[in-house]
C-alpha cells in the first residue's frame, strides 16, 4: 500500500476549481493500493464559498487534517494576499508533525497556491520524502508578456510583482521534485523550454527504461462517471426557472480578457442569427454564473460590454458571483443549452468540460485548437467543439459557429460516447496515477496506459 500525503489547501467543502481533482479521485485510491491522507487549510480561512455536498463521498478512510491561516485583513498587507502565503506556517508546522510520525511514502502538491509548493524541498530535505508536483494551470505565467494588450489579474504590478517571484522560486522547486503532473501538455514543455538542463519525459514509456530525468503524466480533470459516484445531488437553482417555459442558455464559470476571442465570436455569432432568425430569440435568456472571483459593481464586466456592443443587452443576465458546486450541477441540468467559452491561450484546458458533457445538455464550445478540449469533446459527442487558431479574426470563427449551429440545440444534440468516457473517469484515472507513483518511486517508466506528454 502506497502512503501520501495530498497538499490542497483549497478543499471541500471549499468551492474552489483546484481541489476538484483529489475529490474525485479519494473515493477511488484504495482500490489502487494508495492510502491518501489530505492537507488543507480550514474553510472559514479561505476566501471562497463552501457547499457541504463536495465533502458527502470523501471516503472516512482518507483524513484530512485541516490549519488555521491568517485572518482576511492581512490581506492587505503586500505579500500575504493570498491563501498559500498566509496559511504556508502552519502548513508547513502541521505537515512537519504528520511526517514525523507517519511513513509516508510521497508528498502530492495538488493545487494552484503554487507557493506552497516550496514545502516539497523542505520536507524532501527534513524527512527525506519526495514530492510531486501538480500543474492545473502555469506557475510561471507567459502569456501576459506574449500578450501585453490582455489585462492581468489583480493589475499589471501586482501581477509582476508575483511573476518576479515565482520565477525565482519555480527552479528551486522544479528540480527537487520525483515528477509532475499536469492538466496539458503544453505546461511540462514550458518547463523543458524555461529549463533546458532539467530533462522532462513523458510517462508512460517503454518498459524497463532507467529514469534520467523528471516524468510527467498528462490527464485533465477526471470525469465524475454515474458508475463511479452520484453526478448531482437532489438540489434546487436560483438562477432560473426551468418551467417558465423559456429557453435558457447557460454559462458558468470565470470570464477574463483571455477569453476574449471565444467569447466575441459567440456574441457576433449570436446577434447575426437573431437578424436572421428572430423568433428564436423572443424567449430566450443567456445566463452567465459566476463569472467573476472579485466582483465590482462600478467596473463593466467583460460579459456586460460585449452584450451591449453586440445588441444582446436584453438577453444577458449576468450573475458574476460563484454560487455551490452542486447548484452550479444543477443549473447544467436544467438549461436548454451550454455555452462554453475558451482562452486564447492554447495550452487552457477546461476543467469544467466533463461536466458540461455529462449534463447531458446539448453543449457549444469555442476553444482554441491546441486545446485538449478539442480532443475530449470529438471522442466523447454530446458536444459541438469549434476550434479557432492564434490571431484568427473574430468574424471568421463566428462563421464557422453559424456553418454547424442553427440557433437551436436539436443542431448539435449527439449522443455521448460513455465507453470514451471510462479512460477519463476518476477510477480509472486514480489507478494510473498509483502506476506513476510507484514508477517515480522505483527510478522506471512502465508501459501501462496513460496519456503521454506528446498528445
Amino acid at each position: 500500500m502506497l502512503n501520501i500525503l495530498i497538499i490542497s489547501p483549497h478543499f471541500a467543502p471549499t468551492n474552489a476549481p483546484d481541489m476538484q481533482r483529489i475529490r474525485l479521485l479519494l473515493p477511488h485510491f484504495e482500490k489502487h493500493d494508495v492510502k491518501a491522507k489530505v492537507l488543507a487549510v480550514s474553510p472559514e480561512c479561505v476566501d471562497f464559498p463552501q457547499d457541504k455536498w463536495l465533502e458527502s463521498e470523501i471516503p472516512s478512510s482518507s483524513e484530512v487534517f485541516r490549519v488555521k491561516a491568517l485572518g482576511f485583513p492581512w490581506r492587505k498587507i503586500p505579500g500575504l494576499g493570498s491563501v498559500s502565503t498566509r496559511s504556508f506556517a502552519s502548513l508547513r508546522r502541521q505537515g512537519n508533525q504528520l511526517l514525523e510520525k507517519e511513513g509516508f511514502d510521497l508528498v502530492y502538491f495538488s493545487t494552484t497556491q503554487f507557493g506552497v509548493h516550496l514545502l516539497g524541498p523542505y520536507w524532501k530535505s527534513k524527512f527525506g520524502v519526495p514530492f510531486v508536483m501538480d500543474f492545473q494551470d502555469p506557475w510561471v505565467n507567459d502569456y501576459y508578456r506574449v500578450n501585453p494588450d490582455i489585462h492581468p489579474p489583480g493589475g499589471r504590478i501586482k501581477f509582476a510583482a508575483a511573476n518576479w517571484f515565482n520565477r525565482q522560486a519555480e527552479p528551486r522547486v522544479i528540480r527537487e521534485c520525483l515528477g509532475i503532473t499536469s492538466v496539458s501538455p503544453a505546461y511540462p514543455q514550458s518547463i523543458q523550454a524555461r529549463y533546458p538542463d532539467t530533462h522532462i519525459n513523458s510517462w508512460p514509456c517503454d518498459s524497463g527504461r532507467s529514469l534520467t530525468g523528471i516524468p510527467a503524466f498528462v490527464a485533465p480533470f477526471p470525469a465524475e462517471l454515474s458508475e463511479d459516484s452520484t453526478r448531482v445531488p437532489a438540489s434546487s437553482q436560483t438562477i432560473f426557472n426551468p418551467n417558465d417555459g423559456n429557453q435558457h442558455w447557460l454559462y458558468a464559470g470565470r470570464c477574463g480578457d483571455y477569453m476574449q476571442t471565444s467569447l466575441s465570436a459567440l456574441f457576433l455569432a449570436f446577434q447575426q442569427l437573431r437578424k436572421e432568425k428572430p423568433t428564436i430569440f423572443e424567449n430566450l435568456s443567456i445566463h452567465f454564473v459566476g463569472t467573476q472571483y472579485c466582483v465590482d459593481s462600478k467596473t463593466p464586466s467583460p460579459i456586460q460590454k460585449l452584450a451591449e456592443k453586440y445588441d444582446l443587452i436584453d438577453l444577458v443576465t449576468e450573475h458574476p458571483e460563484r454560487i455551490p458546486y452542486s447548484e452550479t450541477m444543477q443549473c447544467l441540468d436544467d438549461a436548454n443549452l451550454l455555452i462554453v467559452p475558451g482562452s486564447d491561450d492554447p495550452g487552457y484546458s477546461a476543467s469544467k468540460i466533463f461536466p458540461y458533457i455529462l449534463s447531458d445538455t446539448p453543449t457549444l464550445g469555442v476553444f482554441h485548437e491546441d486545446s485538449s478540449v478539442i480532443k475530449i469533446s470529438k471522442e466523447a459527442g454530446g458536444s459541438l467543439t469549434i476550434p479557432f487558431s492564434s490571431n484568427c479574426a473574430t468574424a471568421k470563427i463566428a462563421d464557422r459557429i453559424l456553418l454547424h449551429f442553427d440557433g437551436t440545440a436539436a443542431s448539435i444534440d449527439r449522443p455521448i460516447n460513455r465507453q470514451v468516457l471510462r479512460q477519463y473517469s476518476a477510477n480509472h484515472q486514480a489507478g494510473q496515477l498509483a502506476d506513476f507513483f510507484h514508477d517515480c518511486l522505483s527510478g522506471q517508466f512502465s508501459e501501462r496506459s496513460g496519456i503521454a506528454l506528446t498528445s
